[in-house]
């Protein structure tokens, strides 16, 4: 047991990078459609360049989107409106009529009255005829009516049929003008307004049932393909009705119901494509990003953003796929290299590409687009701390995306009189959204801890706490601290190394000496030696002490681990050579791995270029009477010194690159002591 738990314990590394491969694997499998993938890729007007296809299977030629839309708009013209006819209302009518007629006419009118009462009635019959509505529905006149009594259907008749409430004065105004009794119009209008009670309303529930019951059946198929059928020959054009079996067999191939047999086959293949694709990362990190690789915090960042963009983008596709544009997929790669580097970044963002093939439309164009789009991110992006490069860079990403956008276009339609201007519009959205990646690194450094460049450059601000503590306390060694930054941001530009890091990595690599100023002999301003005072092993003991003492001070501070990886290799195992040879003078015998610091060498070229630069700036304040000739012997000197005690085996930093630091650190030091040509006089 004690045994299995110590294993546990070694491996546990290499465990949960398992856990988090199996883990990732499946959750994007999850994330995929279940169902069959169309083998083949074919565009509308374009020759068939598959061999020829016959029918796989029984299926249903499907209807075209504008087909159901044309037939479901002429079901919705031609549905019927049902109203509820109210009978009671009538009678109640006739009844009231009857007695406003007798209050209002007297007897004395003889048989005129008889006339009016008739005139009266022949309006009350014209309007109720077949109802009166109560209020105007602005239905179209040759709208089909239906009247019902309850459930029951008693009539049929048109809207224009259906009398308005206020309809009965041109009724009777015409009724008694015919009769010759125009000057009883206004008594008449007057009572109708109080007497006309509408008996008609719309029965929606009805009315919308009805429809649907008519837009249910809609066929949304029109023709059957049998088996064995040859659709389309290897050659022939894609046009017309031959698109649209095409698309109908994808369709009925991607929707069709799999058994439970089928979906663990299909499930089974997405895992081994999805297992495959995140094992090349695995690999990649493991064989020229082992930094990366043993670190499970950044392996499990990396997997996180994967994941995060195959997510946004399933969700978007499921909700409409014509949106599928608008997801920023370059906030990725911008990511990993503010984070890591641009190899990362690009290699990262290809395999996440890979991966959403299985889930977009189109997969070609969309993998063409965002490939592109991912490679110019990563050649423009540069700075990112840099606000102006980063809106540049988005404008950039955006032109690429609608010029390529625009040349399939032109090779799908064969024109340019159907563009579609909305996919501009979202590939615009997408720019805009790239620009959340200042907040979103934030965010990122304060859950995963990782540094970016933005921090970088806040901590390289010269007012910040501790290299204000560092120049009240060594002000000698915050001299040094600044002159060493110049040389190392210089020479990291000059090889293409993360000069930012560098530069960060210089300010702060000898915070230790605060604890113990005086020993180092950039304060000694006093001309006093406090080592004259200590053996030389003392002495040594005091001068290793300034990396341990940097390391502590540094992690009070919070500062980066990046930054703290400068502070611990800046000296590598070298040998503090002054306190070796006067301890010699005394003691032929001595080590000297006693007066060598502990390590670890440099491992990397941001190091390995501290390592160099703080090593050439210290001993220059020992030159005299310096010239061309003597700066070029003292470089050349202290870096081969370096290479020969094997400090920048770790390093992965070429001859090449040495060569051309030398190079600036001569030219710089040149600088810093003002040589000039000497004229005669």
């Amino acid at each position: 047991m004690k045994n299995l738990i110590s294993k546990w314990y070694k491996n546990h590394a290499l465990i949960y990078k398992i856990l988090l491969f199996i883990g990732t694997t499946f959750l994007i499998v999850y994330l995929f459609p279940k169902s069959g993938k169309f083998k083949y890729n074919f565009d509308k007007n374009k020759p068939w360049q598959s061999e020829n296809l016959y029918a796989p299977f029984d299926f249903a030629i499907q209807k075209t989107p504008e087909e159901l839309e044309k037939e479901k708009s002429a079901i919705v013209e031609n549905s019927a409106i049902y109203f509820d006819l109210v009978e009671e209302v009538k009678d109640f009518v006739y009844e009231d009529y009857n007695k406003k007629f007798n209050s209002t006419f007297d007897d004395s009118l003889g048989r005129k009255k008889t006339e009016l009462y008739r005139v009266g009635k022949l309006v009350l019959d014209d309007i109720y005829k077949n109802g009166v509505l109560e209020e105007d529905y602005n239905y179209p006149n040759d709208k089909n009516v239906i009247l019902l009594d309850g459930q029951n259907q008693i009539a049929t008749t048109t809207y224009s049929e259906l009398a308005k409430i206020d309809a009965f004065r041109k009724i009777l105004e015409k009724q008694l003008e015919d009769q010759r009794n125009s000057n009883f119009s206004a008594v008449f209008v007057s009572m109708f307004f109080d007497l006309i009670e509408p008996n008609l309303k719309v029965n929606k529930s009805m009315t919308q049932n009805a429809l649907n019951e008519e837009l249910d059946k809609i066929s949304r198929t029109r023709g059957n393909i049998e088996r064995e059928t040859l659709i389309i020959s290897k050659g022939e054009l894609v046009e017309g009705h031959k698109y649209d079996i095409l698309k109908s067999l994808e369709s009925e191939y991607e929707s069709q119901v799999w058994s439970s047999n089928n979906y663990t086959w299909v499930v089974i293949s997405y895992s081994i494509l999805v297992a495959l694709t995140l094992l090349m990362l695995l690999l990649f990190l493991r064989k020229y990003r082992i930094d990366v690789f043993l670190d499970n915090t950044k392996v499990t960042f990396i997997f996180f953003n994967i994941l995060l963009m195959v997510l946004l983008t399933t969700l978007i596709v499921k909700y409409n796929a014509k949106y599928v544009y608008v997801v920023p997929l370059c906030v990725l790669p911008l990511v990993l290299k503010a984070f890591f580097d641009a190899r990362l970044g690009l290699f990262a963002h290809m395999l996440t590409v890979l991966l959403l093939g299985f889930v977009v439309p189109n997969s070609y164009e969309y993998m063409f687009l965002q490939i592109t789009a991912g490679i110019v991110t990563i050649l423009t992006v540069s700075e990112l701390y840099k606000r102006a490069n980063l809106f540049i860079s988005v404008g950039q990403i955006t032109l690429v995306y609608i010029v390529t956008y625009f040349a399939f276009f032109v090779i799908h339609e064969g024109s340019i009189i159907d563009l579609d201007f909305e996919a501009f519009g979202m590939f615009v959205l997408c720019g805009l959204a790239t620009l959340f990646v200042q907040p979103l690194i934030y965010i990122y450094e304060r859950l995963f801890g990782l540094v970016s460049d933005v921090s970088l450059l806040e901590l390289s601000d010269t007012n910040a706490k501790l290299l204000k503590e560092l120049s009240n306390k060594a002000p000698g060694t915050f001299h040094h601290s600044l002159n060493v930054a110049n040389l190392a941001e210089a020479s990291a530009n000059e090889i293409g190394a993360n000069a930012m890091l560098v530069r960060v990595g210089a300010l702060y690599h000898d915070i230790g000496k605060m604890k113990n100023p005086t020993y180092f002999t950039e304060n000694q301003s006093t001309g006093l030696n406090p080592h004259d005072e200590l053996s030389a092993q003392e002495s040594a003991a005091i001068i290793f002490s300034h990396v341990l003492d940097g390391i502590e001070i540094a992690k009070k501070n919070n500062l980066p681990d990046r930054v703290i990886d400068f502070i611990r290799t800046h000296h590598g195992t070298s040998l503090v050579y002054y306190f070796y040879m006067k301890e010699k003078e005394l003691d032929i015998a001595t080590d000297d791995a006693d007066f060598r610091y502990s390590g670890p060498k440099p491992f990397s070229k941001e190091t390995a270029i501290l390592m160099m630069c703080d090593s050439v700036e210290a001993a220059s304040k020992s030159l005299k009477d310096p010239s061309s000739t003597k700066i070029n012997h003292f470089v050349e000197n202290i870096i081969n010194k370096q290479m020969e005690d094997g400090q920048f085996l770790n390093a992965n930093i070429t001859f090449k690159e040495i060569e051309s630091i030398k190079k600036i650190l001569k030219n710089k030091l040149a600088n810093i002591f003002h040589l000039r040509i000497e004229y005669p006089e």
